[in-house]
């Protein structure tokens, strides 16, 4: 009886294997165990990924050495420079890549892109005052001169609530659409060769600015608010292209921008709002002219990268507003009109009254 159930203990439990067969099974279920732990340990993960890690620094590199990278071919710098947080989409991807290679220096080497990345443009992620009111709201929009829907577009931007507007792309042929539409809201308006600006309040001294284009496409106006004169300049740049030929060409662009800079640093006004379509990002050292003498709404208050082009998938932000001598409160970017351009506004605080 004793003997019986023994037997069948063994056949139970599995008791009835031999040592050598135990010890076997135990055995390759450690040493399983085993790889799967070497293939994070020894030496072999500092070997592995070291191409991957060479990836990781060139990119960090780009990112903070990108105002050296040249212009003087295809201006690759200002290429660069409009699509610089785009850069950062290389980090997920190298680290999945090291993941799977299981490389211990692939994944050391992207703490540095992270960091880079955090440095230029984590600012713009975090949360901010979101459509905090000020004293003066102002918007600006590239309205597109092929814009099938002009009279709905301008309702769209009419609606924003903002004091002062600003059009830029409007075709001689939609302006009188265009002052018909907004006249309920904003009961002055100045329209300069193709660009325009709509207001709340009394606008005074109003003139074309000179870019060197041969045509105007920038204005400069007094806006009187009830804290005193603003000066308010509408700009539209010139466009630039990416051609395999030839690169990114953006000369006019950039010598526009220089003679922008020039009147806005010759404005004899303390208090300075510049809107319009630039057709660059504040990275981009070509509009330096411009932007080291004005702080961007977006970067000082706003929520996200703001981006504005093209309005089906915005992946830069080309439309601009800039400020001096204001506080920036908060920075948004509209609902996509009929144009290929999303509309941007901000609100800022006029500080003290003149």
């Amino acid at each position: 009886m004793a003997q019986a159930y023994r037997q069948a203990y063994k056949s139970d439990t599995g008791r009835g294997r031999s040592d050598a067969e135990w010890n076997g099974s135990r055995t390759r279920r450690l040493s399983g165990r085993s790889r799967l732990f070497r293939g994070w340990a020894g030496r072999g993960m500092w070997r592995r990924g070291i191409l991957l890690a060479l990836c990781a620094l060139l990119l960090a590199g780009l990112m903070a050495f990108h105002s050296q990278v040249p212009n003087s071919v295809g201006n690759l710098g200002s290429l660069l420079e409009t699509f610089l947080p785009w850069l950062g989409l290389g980090i997920p991807v190298l680290l999945l890549c090291a993941l799977l290679r299981r490389s211990a220096t692939a994944l050391i080497a992207l703490l540095l892109p992270a960091v880079v990345w955090l440095n230029l443009f984590g600012g713009l992620v975090t949360g901010r005052a979101g459509e905090a009111a000020g004293e003066l709201t102002v918007a600006t929009h590239n309205v597109n001169a092929e814009n099938s829907d002009p009279e709905g577009t301008a309702g769209d931007v009419a609606a924003s609530g903002a004091d002062v507007v600003a059009l830029e792309e409007v075709s001689g042929a939609a302006v009188p659409t265009y002052e018909k539409a907004m006249s309920d809201t904003y009961k002055y308006h100045s329209v300069q060769g193709t660009v325009g600006i709509w207001s709340k309040y009394p606008l005074a001294d109003t003139r074309p600015v000179d870019i060197k284009l041969g045509w105007t496409r920038a204005l400069r106006s007094t806006v009187e608010t009830p804290k005193g004169p603003v000066a308010v300049y509408v700009a539209h740049l010139p466009s630039v292209r990416v051609k395999f030929n030839a690169g990114f060409t953006a000369g006019q662009r950039d010598d526009s921008a220089d003679a922008l800079g020039q009147a806005i640093a010759g404005e004899k006004l303390d208090k300075v709002v510049l809107l319009g379509d630039l057709n660059g990002t504040m990275n981009d050292r070509a509009l330096a002219p411009v932007t080291s003498q004005m702080r961007s709404t977006q970067g000082a208050a706003g929520d996200g990268f703001g981006f504005s082009w093209p309005a089906a998938f915005p992946m830069a932000r080309i439309d601009q507003i800039m400020v001096r001598g204001l506080e920036p409160v908060s920075s948004w970017t509209l609902p996509g009109t009929g144009s290929d351009h999303l509309p941007v506004a901000a609100s800022v605080d006029l500080g003290p009254k003149n």
